[in-house]
């Protein structure tokens, strides 16, 4: 009987492993002509924030360079694509207005203290587990579809290593 019960809580424990996995979407790569976009994702937030971000890789295969001109999504009043960065000691954040171009070759990383995008005002709070839709709009690829997936609250994102990526003032690195 002793070991028909540990058998049993062996296989319960296997399939909320197995049905927790399930539960939590993939990170997909999504093509663009030349363009693959990779690991978007978010964090979960609590009731009542005023704002979210939202984070993916860019890379241009292509020969010619790309520019991210404008991003959108249903989940929140307003859905910018913003630049932190410190200078001097001082942290500022600001819109980025004019888009950011993705040089031929290289890779654009939005991510937290640089590129990201800002979900401003969310309609519902971001939930862990669940994704959040996105329109990224580009000069030459035009509009693109992605998901986000959403992380813990404070996730310092997809760990992975990227040959190249773009410094927070544009330049290749």
């Amino acid at each position: 009987m002793r070991g028909y019960l540990c058998d049993m809580i062996k296989h319960i424990a296997l399939s909320l492993l197995l049905a927790a996995s399930l539960a939590t979407p993939a990170l997909a790569d999504v093509t663009a002509g030349p363009l693959v976009i990779s690991e978007p994702w978010s964090r979960a937030t609590p009731p009542g924030a005023k704002v979210g971000g939202g984070y993916l890789t860019i890379q241009n295969t292509g020969t010619e360079p790309d520019t991210l001109v404008s991003v959108a999504s249903p989940v929140s009043e307003k859905t910018e694509l913003h630049l932190m960065k410190t200078e001097d000691g001082v942290m500022t954040m600001r819109p980025a207005t004019d888009g950011v171009e993705i040089p031929a070759g290289q890779t654009l990383t939005l991510e937290p203290g640089g590129y990201h995008i800002m979900f401003i005002r969310p309609k519902a709070p971001f939930v862990q587990g669940e994704t959040v839709p996105l329109t990224l709009t580009f000069a030459k690829a035009g509009p693109v579809e992605v998901e986000l997936t959403i992380s813990p609250i404070g996730a310092p994102g997809p760990k992975t290593d990227h040959s190249m990526h773009m410094n927070h003032d544009g330049a290749a690195k």
